[in-house]
């Protein structure tokens, strides 16, 4: 990230002196920020992303976490709710403990267990997710011989995080409340064409 000052400014030489982590995390903010402004609304989801999300399905993410990141839906719905909120390097984490107990090839475990501790638990993690100095001390005595497990802690301490803290807080929130509302009144407009529909005519109505 550049930054520019004019001739003489009297902070240029403290500006210059920050260390490049410093310099890292203000890239991903800037990076968090400007996924926030640009992400698209909720209603997409009833308009374009195939297959379309139903009231039925929106209704199932009330159930628990589990429902609505099991929902493909729902996970999209609920990272975008986080990233607004300036936490989504709980639900990437969460994502990146999956697909790594998901890779095939016991080779590249070490190289990926290295990436997603550097990016999301490591001191000087660009994405550091809050867990207690505990989990911490196993997930990297574990990495010493990654094994598909090595995360279990961590990602479990995350998801309770989650369920406790920014679940309740989405299904609050007004994006969910509105998706909420465009998918009743979707779902009472077809009820009500479909009874349309059914109705019988005048002619069939009338006695012979």
């Amino acid at each position: 990230m550049d930054i520019y000052f004019p001739s003489g400014f009297t902070m240029c030489r403290e500006i210059t002196g920050l260390s490049n982590t410093c310099l890292e995390r203000a890239k991903r903010l800037k990076a968090c920020v400007g996924g926030f402004l640009q992400r698209q609304d909720l209603s997409s989801l009833c308009k374009y992303r195939k297959p379309r999300l139903t009231l039925e399905e929106c209704l199932m993410w009330k159930v628990s976490l589990e429902k609505l990141l099991s929902s493909k839906h729902g996970l999209y719905a609920f990272r975008a709710f986080l990233v607004s909120e300036f936490s989504e390097e709980n639900i990437a984490f969460y994502l990146a403990c999956e697909d790594y107990k998901n890779t095939k090839s016991p080779a590249k475990m070490p190289s990926k267990a290295k990436r997603i501790y550097e990016e999301f638990i490591g001191s000087e993690a660009p994405r550091e997710v809050n867990i207690d100095y505990e989990t911490r001390d196993i997930t990297q005595a574990n990495l010493q011989s990654p094994t598909a497990s090595c995360f279990d802690t961590a990602q479990y301490r995350i998801y309770i995080l989650m369920e406790k803290d920014c679940y309740p807080r989405f299904l609050r929130s007004a994006s969910y409340r509105n998706l909420l509302n465009q998918l009743t009144v979707k779902s009472t407009k077809g009820r009500t064409r479909k009874a349309i529909e059914l109705r019988p005519s005048r002619a069939e109505e009338e006695p012979k």
